[in-house]
């Protein structure tokens, strides 16, 4: 506003004062001119002016900021930035985000303009913000792509490829993304790379993103420019090496360079390769050109040639090269390998993998039994500086899965050490990945290695066991037939000598007839016989026999022979009949199991108590030495009732069978079992004797207590005619693994071999799998500080109704329970007599709580 008024300088004065609050500018253009007054009216004015400007100074410059943020949007929309509508379209979606933000990254949003600014961008269904990210990125849409996260493998693309894609896929995963997450990101992005590179990278020991995916970066293009060097060099000779590159220098230096460099040679210097001629080249030489046929070099002819011990690669004839043989072309050296790459013999269990030492230096060795020649890999030969040697032709290496490689190279009298033994083998080179050295046949028989098939070992025979007993193959034996050799058939059996184990037992070997090889008759009677008492109403149950392999029915009828004649069955020719299956035990043996569930349906349930598991171990504080006695077929130690023995029936092909004793599968045989066996030890539980069914553990202080503990109870063992099986007990321990658990005199500790499948669980694929994973963690809940709060994820999958998706949520908690049981703690024995400690915690997310004894932990709760 422009203001143009002849006025006082009082008025001026209040008009600054009235206009304190509007942005103005007041421009006097003339004055009145008052003699006398000129002097006052100046002060007057400059003082108003003064008091305009402050007061057009102190206003907040609003419109200034909205004009700003105006700017800042229309060079956004200059960006040409796109729109999302809706419409389900996850991948969509993510490609508008990514969009976006990088549009932000160059204008250099802030937080609140990338708000505004995108919520700007979206139209029709997809207006609202919240409604955007609940509808276009569902729970099953981020479930997915975690999943594809914890899955992510480098696999084919190259190191930036497989970068860009860790990065985009870890914002699924807050975990990998947030500012302490560091040293978990390198890790998981280590752990995904092929296995050249984690081996090289690994023991950097990176824990800086941006370092650790430079220096992968970089080796994998320094081992693609070697490869490209080493090719070329095999495909046009020493002569076509590239000259090394040398930057430009100033001209002191490059004077040094051309001091070294000798000088050009005068024309009358110069000779010809050809004929020998002075002062032209042989690319220019007049002649005829020459050429000797002996070692095909120019510049002579065969006479004039010095060599005399030219040899043909062809057909081994002296005088001529291979180019020059007039035989036949030999077929090149044909060799085989089961594959070049490791991540091919991973999954393969015809393959032994191992570790072998080349000067110190550790490498991956595989053992094909199916490869021809024993080969190390091109750049193991690099690293460890071997000179390689031109093969005698060609060799053409054969693999089932990637066709067949052509090699020239071998690396000769290469030290190498496997076993403990040293060796100087000849390797042939081939470009293998993900593994070192190959060792083939030839390598296993010059050094009479003998392999074990079962277990994936191998094992050197020694001159003691080549000179004692040697097994012979059959046609071996009809060699030494034809050749009048005398040969003897010797029968026999081999078995465990129990009497020479019980005489160096203290106290066992009073008592070896607790301990027999087999049951020897028919249970006796006993003050507790198994009955089986059905539902009223119930008609009895026949079901005709499962379908088995030739192989299962011989070891049916062997097992049928065999409790027929211990009289442990009987025929019969009961309405009932139940189905027969044959089970694979550990050992590679097969349990004969009889299918009872119709049977148990309609049987009225033994409701006796089954001790509880920390209840049996609570007693045992103070114990220093342990003994642990396990029955021989225990329930076949107890008879059935007459009236019953019908109901115990099954069926077979070849024919009907019923139980005199007690059967496997039957649904009271546990009760009636831990009844018999606490009858019989009742003065003795819980003060040197815990039983749980067949399982008898006995604990004293001393070794003078336990001697005598031990002779009782052998010695109502042997009163009642219950028999052990000497093989599964064990004597004068301390400590005993018992139940799942290893018990000591320090305390009770979780028992290694038990938790190996739980650490060695792979992730579960459904709620059933689920299930049994927390039955397995949870039987030793009691180790694991707050166990309830950590498989809280994993138990609201198996809840009713609930959609199973497998989050980060349920992978940190199924990883958190594993890493738990392998370190659980040991705990102490609970002292009655002691006072106890209870530590309490209760928040919305759950109550928990931890029982301690003179400041030891005696269970989580």
């Amino acid at each position: 506003m422009l203001f143009c008024y002849e006025i006082s300088p009082l008025l001026l004065e209040n008009v600054a004062l009235r206009m304190g609050n509007l942005q103005v500018i007041v421009l006097i253009v003339q004055l009145p001119s008052i003699s006398g007054m000129a002097g006052r009216n100046d002060a007057a004015l400059a003082a108003a002016l003064q008091a305009v400007a402050q007061a057009v100074g102190q206003q907040p410059n609003a419109n200034a900021g909205a004009n700003a943020e105006a700017r800042m949007l229309e060079t956004f929309m200059k960006k040409n930035p796109p729109t999302f509508k809706g419409r389900y379209d996850p991948d969509g979606a993510q490609t508008w985000l990514k969009e976006i933000e990088r549009i932000f990254r160059v204008m250099q949003c802030t937080e609140d303009q990338k708000v505004r600014f995108g919520t700007h961008q979206l139209a029709e269904e997809a207006d609202d913000w919240r409604e955007f990210l609940r509808r276009y990125f569902p729970e099953d849409v981020r479930g997915k792509k975690e999943i594809e996260f914890l899955e992510l493998k480098q696999g084919n693309m190259s190191v930036t490829e497989y970068a860009a894609k860790f990065v985009e896929l870890s914002k699924f995963y807050p975990h990998y993304t947030a500012e302490n997450a560091e040293f978990s990101r390198c890790i998981k992005f280590e752990n995904g790379l092929r296995p050249d590179i984690k081996r090289a990278i690994g023991y950097q020991q990176l824990r800086v993103f941006p370092d650790l995916v430079n220096s992968c970066r970089i080796y994998e293009e320094d081992t693609k420019a070697h490869y490209k060097v080493v090719n070329e060099r095999k495909g046009k000779g020493q002569q076509s090496r590239p000259k090394p590159y040398s930057a430009p220098a100033d001209k002191g230096k490059q004077r040094m360079v051309d001091d070294r460099r000798p000088k050009k040679k005068d024309a009358a210097e110069i000779v010809c390769f050809n004929y020998g001629g002075k002062g032209h080249k042989s690319s220019v030489c007049p002649e005829e050109i020459k050429k000797c046929v002996r070692c095909g070099k120019k510049g002579h002819i065969v006479a004039e040639c010095k060599r005399t011990d030219i040899v043909c690669f062809n057909c081994n004839g002296e005088g001529h090269i291979s180019s020059q043989c007039t035989q036949p072309k030999r077929a090149p050296t044909t060799g085989r390998v089961f594959a070049l790459t490791g991540t091919q013999t991973e999954n393969e269990d015809r393959l032994i993998r191992g570790t072998c030492y080349i000067n110190n230096t550790p490498l991956v060795a595989i053992i094909d039994t199916g490869a021809t020649h024993c080969f190390i890999a091109f750049d193991c030969v690099s690293a460890l500086g071997f000179d390689l040697s031109d093969m005698n032709g060609e060799m053409v290496v054969e693999t089932p899965a990637k066709g067949s490689v052509t090699t020239s190279l071998v690396c000769l009298k290469c030290p190498l050490s496997m076993f403990g033994r040293d060796f100087e083998m000849d390797l042939v080179c081939l470009p293998l990945s993900g593994m070192d050295v190959i060792l083939s046949m030839n390598w296993l028989e010059y050094n009479h290695v003998l392999i074990n098939c079962f277990s994936k070992s191998v094992h050197f025979s020694s001159v003691e066991e080549e000179s004692g007993a040697e097994f012979l193959s059959t046609k071996q034996l009809k060699q030494l037939e034809r050749d009048g050799i005398m040969m003897f058939s010797i029968m026999a059996t081999l078995s465990i000598e129990n009497q020479a184990v019980i005489d160096r037992l203290p106290v066992v070997c009073e008592f070896p007839e607790v301990f027999p090889d087999e049951i020897p008759d028919v249970p006796p009677e006993r003050e507790v016989e198994f009955s089986i008492d059905l539902v009223p109403g119930t008609k009895p149950v026949s079901m005709a026999p499962y379908r088995m392999s030739a192989s299962e029915l011989s070891e049916l009828k062997k097992q049928l022979e065999d409790l027929l004649e211990k009289k442990f069955v009987r025929p019969s020719v009961s309405p009932w009949g139940a189905p027969v299956l044959l089970v694979k035990k550990k050992d590679g043996s097969m349990r004969l199991c009889i299918d009872y569930r119709q049977l148990n349906k309609v049987t009225i349930k033994n409701r006796y108590p089954l001790p509880r598991i920390d209840d049996l171990m609570d007693q045992l504080v103070g114990a220093r030495v342990f003994s642990k006695i396990d029955l021989r077929s225990g329930y076949h130690q107890i008879k059935v009732k007459d009236e019953d023995m019908q109901k115990t029936a099954f069926r077979t092909r070849y024919g009907h069978y019923e139980y005199k004793v007690m059967p496997f599968g039957v649904t009271n045989a546990p009760g009636v079992f831990m009844e018999y066996m606490n009858r019989i030890f009742h003065a003795f539980l819980d003060r040197f004797v815990v039983v749980f069914i067949d399982d008898i553990l006995i604990y004293s202080k001393t070794e003078e207590e336990h001697a005598e503990h031990l002779k009782i109870v052998l010695q109502v063992l042997k009163e009642k005619k219950l028999y052990a099986k000497l093989s599964k007990c064990e004597f004068w321990l301390k400590e005993v693994s018992f139940l799942g658990h290893v018990i000591s005199g320090d305390g009770i500790a979780v028992d290694p071999s038990k938790v190996e499948a739980v650490s060695q669980w792979e992730i579960p694929k459904s709620v059933t799998e689920i299930r049994s994973f927390l039955g397995l963690a949870g039987y030793y809940r009691r180790f694991i500080e707050g166990f309830s709060k950590l498989a809280l994820p994993l138990t609201q999958l198996t809840c009713k109704g609930k959609t199973f998706v497998w989050d980060v949520h349920c992978e940190n908690s199924f990883s958190e329970l594993k890493k738990r049981l392998t370190t659980a703690p040991v705990l102490i024995f609970p002292k009655s007599d002691e006072p106890f400690v209870v530590y309490c915690d209760a928040s919305k997310l759950g109550l928990g709580g931890v029982l301690m004894q003179e400041g030891k932990v005696v269970a989580y709760a």
